[in-house]
């Protein structure tokens, strides 16, 4: 499995300060557009999330149906079937487009909810005091050193196939481990700035600190560790149904269409080929926009020539 490059972050820059946060956030918006590489990403990621929303309208057969499972076994790509067909006479441009609705959707809701929980995770250990602090850490500590990928066969491995909805819960449970430990890094420094302590001095209770001062400071390391999340968990859940223990059949994702044309590496070169190629195009696209929002979360866009 692909692991994402380490995240650091400078808590709060000079010019985030300096500039309103409407302000901060356009130019903010404006340094990663500019970026041709990251516009290129951009791009990509939008068309291929227009894809998954449009996914029944664009597809022209059910991805589930088999055309004819004998005539139209394994035949190459053609005009009626540009990706050609799988094992089971199915089309495999149907098959892709659905797959790409399924194989993000699971990615970003696992992303999201691996990042819903880090962060609350991180803030409740470094403002909650010394023991919850020292208490909370040794757990992550604990569930950090078991491998992810073992975590989850070992889960997936008691329930079998598992529905979208589980696979989803099971990804953003084993993902939220990296998140916690950047949210109480930044938080612990946080909490020493004059303006929590003006806070507290103004009597506001440590949630409300928490949620009105803390929060949107943490939001830029937030957001590029939750951007790297995607690209791994996208590959997480292309590997689980791989190995079949992903999106059941018949339903598409990239797995299980690679999982369908891994007897036939020679014969039918398209089945891996096609939900490979995607797979790599879309993690390096993640990747690539995740690298500019550390860029500019860190300030280092603004040396650039």
């Amino acid at each position: 499995m692909t692991r994402a490059a380490p995240v650091s972050f400078d808590v709060v820059g000079a010019s985030a300060e300096a500039a309103p946060i409407g302000v901060w956030r356009r130019l903010q918006l404006a340094a990663l557009w500019s970026n041709r590489p990251a516009r290129a990403a951009i791009l990509l990621l939008a068309a291929l999330a227009a894809i998954a929303l449009m996914a029944p309208w664009l597809a022209p057969y059910d991805p589930a149906t088999q055309l004819d499972i004998i005539a139209l076994k394994n035949t190459a790509p053609s005009a009626a079937h540009p990706f050609g067909t799988d094992p089971y006479g199915r089309d495999v441009l149907s098959r892709m487009i659905f797959g790409t609705r399924v194989s993000l959707s699971i990615a970003l809701l696992a992303m999201l909810l691996s990042t819903v929980i880090g962060t609350a995770y991180g803030l409740t250990a470094a403002l909650g005091g010394r023991i919850a602090d020292a208490t909370l850490m040794r757990i992550l500590d604990a569930l950090i050193g078991i491998p992810r990928i073992l975590m989850l066969l070992a889960v997936v491995g008691l329930w079998g196939t598992l529905s979208v909805p589980a696979l989803i819960v099971v990804v953003g449970l084993s993902g939220w481990f990296s998140a916690a430990r950047l949210v109480r890094t930044q938080v612990l420094t946080l909490r020493e700035r004059d303006f929590v302590a003006a806070a507290r001095g103004l009597g506001a209770r440590t949630s409300a600190i928490a949620v009105r001062h803390i929060l949107p400071h943490v939001a830029s390391p937030v957001l590029v560790a939750a951007t790297f999340g995607v690209g791994a968990a996208l590959v997480i859940e292309v590997g689980l149904s791989f190995l079949g223990f992903g999106v059941a059949e018949p339903q598409a994702s990239w797995g299980s269409i690679i999982r369908d044309g891994r007897e036939f590496l020679v014969s039918a070169w398209w089945l891996t080929a096609v939900p490979g190629a995607a797979l790599v195009v879309t993690v390096l696209s993640v990747n690539v926009v995740a690298d500019r929002l550390r860029d500019i979360a860190s300030g280092r866009h603004l040396h650039e020539p």
